[in-house]
């Protein structure tokens, strides 16, 4: 069954299946595209890759760490999905090589033998090394493989250094609350070395005073010393003289022995005796006459009588002193007489006395003369020894003067001391106040919260909403305006976008313009509308987007079929190219953000930019589905505007064009 619609280069008419065949292109493109391209992560299974684990296990704190393992457990793993995982083999070197060149394995990774001591040294004592893997890929591998491989690699080597970050800093954290206290210790510590310090300055400061006191002191020691050098120099002087002295006098007691020991004066001991006794009977006997005559001269006796008479007082009162005076002398008299009988009493046992004093006298000078000799002696080792006293007084006066200027140096220095102690204590002090800061300054953190603020600081930032799909959410959008573009190319790669009659139509350019239209602009709205139904096939979109996505790509049909018309329309043959260039360029600029910017700055204004932003809006959060209408709109109109333009030109012609002409149009 043939239709009334004009087959493009041929006369053959257009048949149903030629119809069904433009029909179904669109969707057997965006089919092939949607389900090749579409969330490949669902299908890492099929992607073969090879781990050759080389690495050797390094001992920490006695315990064996076999990093090379965990990565290669992580690796094969993966998210616990075997969707969303590739198959992995663990094997060796020659075995990946030889995999990897006869295309058993998409990529292999190695690794290195030194990724656990690598991966470990930043413990303490260690030279930090950056943990590495090697990824290889076969030279021929496919385009999104690499990126594969480098993802699943990158997210297992991550997920181990963010566990190895969180060990390392949870130690860090608890090595802060350590450090803390230490610090308050060292606090503690610097504040009794500051109060220490202090005293230290206290005492250093007191001590050029005592220096300076030290000097003087040792000056006035120098000059008393001096002072009794000379001093025992006079009293050694002296000392030898009364050892001469006491020599002589050793010789005088011996002569004084020699006449002491004699009988003369024991004779005139006992004469003195026999004197004695006589005189006190003789003075006793005088007072009695002295007595007697100052009675008879007293008031009773011729005192009383010359008072009694008629004789002159004053011969009376020279009587009465004479009187008196004889009273007196009879007094002295009696005393004498006293005394002289207590001392003839004494004068016999004297005298006895002076017989054994004599004998015993002797004995004893010559005793003491003996004595005085030995005397002499020690006064001799006296006065030498004096003289050595006066030469160490000088040397001493000679050491107190060093003494002295040494003193003064010593106040000096101390002087000097005291201000640096004094620093000292206030830059103490001042280091005491300082870790006191540091320590309360330094977090302190508990087991439990050093764990959980480390596993947050070795993985602080996390984007929630990202998905698996390698092209993200603008792959249906960019692989269905894919293919509905390339279904309007088709469409007038079948039929004629110019009617061969409009040079003998009476009918307006417009309308011929049309007709051609009509039927593409059918076939394109049924190409947006199966093209959206496989879509939903594949990702099973919410109804309400899905109708609004099938409402752009119903648009989309239908304003490609206009455009493509106008390219052919008015290009001809080289609007089908520019066509397919247009396509290209959506491709292009679609699959990545890192294009030229004049490539974008042109796919911008390509007919297909309107249609791709439309079908993202209406899949996605985005504003824009209005606009797409509005863009596509436009584009539809100006390309029927440029068919109807290009028909009204083929209206026109010459006589040797319709000679020539060929049987087959445009």
């Amino acid at each position: 069954m043939t239709l009334p619609i004009e087959r493009a280069r041929t006369k053959r008419p257009v048949t149903w299946l030629t119809i069904i065949g433009v029909l179904m292109l669109p969707v057997v493109i965006g089919g092939i595209l949607v389900a090749a391209l579409y969330n490949p992560t669902e299908r890492l299974g099929e992607l073969n890759a090879a781990i050759v684990n080389n690495d050797e296990p390094v001992t920490i704190d006695d315990q064996l760490v076999p990093l090379g393992r965990q990565l290669t457990a992580g690796l094969v793993e993966g998210t616990g999905d075997d969707d969303e995982n590739l198959t992995w083999t663990i094997s060796n070197a020659e075995d990946a090589k030889s995999g990897l060149a006869d295309g058993t394995y998409a990529a292999v990774i190695t690794i290195p033998e030194n990724f656990s001591a690598a991966a470990t040294s930043t413990a303490p004592g260690g030279t930090p090394e950056r943990a590495t893997i090697k990824v290889t890929t076969p030279p021929d591998s496919l385009v999104v493989d690499d990126a594969i491989t480098a993802q699943v690699a990158s997210t297992a080597t991550s997920v181990l250094g963010e566990q190895l970050s969180t060990t390392y800093l949870e130690n860090v954290f608890v090595g802060f609350t350590d450090l803390g206290t230490q610090l308050g210790t060292a606090a503690d510590g610097a504040a009794k070395l500051a109060d220490g310090a202090q005293q230290a300055a206290d005492g250093a400061a007191a001590l050029p005073d005592g220096a300076a006191k030290l000097a003087t002191g040792a000056t006035d020691i120098a000059d008393g010393a001096t002072q009794l050098g000379s001093g025992l120099d006079e009293i050694a002087g002296g000392t030898s003289a009364s050892a001469a002295g006491a020599s002589a006098l050793a010789g005088g007691l011996r002569d004084a022995a020699a006449k002491v020991n004699n009988q003369e004066l024991v004779g005139a001991a006992k004469l003195s005796a026999s004197n004695a006794s006589d005189a006190a009977k003789q003075t006793k006997d005088l007072a009695a006459e002295v007595g007697g005559l100052a009675y008879a001269l007293g008031p009773d006796g011729l005192l009383g009588q010359c008072i009694a008479s008629d004789a002159s007082q004053a011969f009376c009162a020279e009587l009465g002193k004479v009187a008196a005076a004889a009273g007196d002398a009879a007094g002295h008299a009696v005393t004498a007489a006293t005394s002289a009988g207590t001392a003839s009493g004494y004068a016999q046992p004297t005298a006895a006395g002076i017989s054994e004093l004599t004998t015993g006298t002797s004995a004893g000078l010559t005793e003491a003369a003996g004595k005085t000799d030995e005397l002499a002696a020690g006064l001799t080792q006296l006065a030498n020894g004096t003289t050595q006293s006066a030469d160490g007084a000088r040397a001493l006066g000679d050491g107190a003067t060093q003494l002295g200027s040494g003193a003064d140096q010593l106040a000096t220095g101390a002087g000097t001391l005291a201000t640096g102690v004094q620093s000292l204590a206030d830059g103490t002090d001042e280091l005491a106040t300082g870790l006191r800061t540091a320590s309360a300054a330094v977090p302190s953190y508990t087991d439990s919260e050093a764990q959980s603020l480390a596993s947050v600081v070795a993985d602080p930032v996390k984007a929630d909403g990202t998905g698996s799909s390698l092209f993200g959410a603008s792959a249906i959008p960019l692989l269905a305006t894919l293919a509905l573009w390339f279904g309007g190319l088709a469409t007038f790669v079948v039929l004629q976008a110019v009617s061969r009659r409009a040079l003998t139509s009476r009918a307006p350019s417009a309308m011929l313009a049309l007709r051609g239209f009509a039927p593409a602009a059918a076939l394109g709205a049924l190409q947006g509308v199966l093209v959206a139904g496989v879509v939903q096939v594949a990702a099973s979109y919410d109804v309400g987007e899905w109708l609004v996505f099938a409402s752009v790509c119903l648009a989309a049909g239908v304003a490609f079929a206009a455009v493509n018309q106008g390219l052919v329309a008015v290009f001809s043959g080289a609007g089908r190219w520019i066509s397919a260039l247009v396509g290209v360029l959506a491709v292009a600029t679609g699959v990545v953000s890192t294009v030229p910017g004049p490539l974008a700055d042109l796919a911008a204004l390509m007919p297909t930019a309107p249609a791709y932003n439309g079908m993202v809006s209406a899949l996605t959060s985005t504003s824009g589905v209005g606009a797409a209408f509005v863009g596509l709109a436009i584009w539809a109109v100006l390309s029927f505007g440029a068919t109807t333009i290009a028909v009204a030109r083929r209206r026109t012609t010459s006589v040797r064009a319709l000679l020539s002409a060929a049987p087959a149009g445009a």
